[in-house]
């Protein structure tokens, strides 16, 4: 799909997206660079994908994206999802929904370059 069409789409479906996009890229990290029993390996990428790390993330690397990155995390950011944060802050919530956003916009547009680049930066600023 073309990045506008990718754009146009619902900013939580893109998050929803994202949010197995950006596990799937923590948990073959994990695979690729521990060689430890898989419950070690999950509490490894639940420390990378919940809310607040997550949050912490798209904080960091705001200034790097792009202006058509910046628009989709904007209406993710401004969206009213039914589901609230069990264990983060509201705003840690919706910051962690606008990188999952971005993250799903750019796996739908099939930007694998950008999407790669964001989701080892945000593993990098998430801890």
């Amino acid at each position: 799909m073309d990045k506008e069409k990718a754009a146009q789409l619902n900013p939580l479906t893109l998050a929803f997206l994202g949010d197995g996009v950006y596990t799937l890229f923590v948990r073959t990290y994990a695979m690729r660079h521990m060689d430890v029993k898989a419950s070690r390996m999950n509490s490894f990428c639940r420390e990378y994908v919940k809310a607040e790390a997550q949050a912490k993330a798209y904080r960091a690397i705001e200034p790097e994206l792009t202006e058509d990155e910046l628009a989709v995390a904007r209406r993710a950011r401004n969206s009213h999802p039914k589901n609230k944060a069990k264990n983060a802050t509201g705003a840690d919530y919706m910051h962690a929904t606008a990188l999952e956003a971005v993250i799903g916009y750019l796996y739908a547009a099939e930007d694998n370059g950008r999407l790669e680049y964001i989701q080892s930066r945000a593993m990098e600023e998430s801890l």
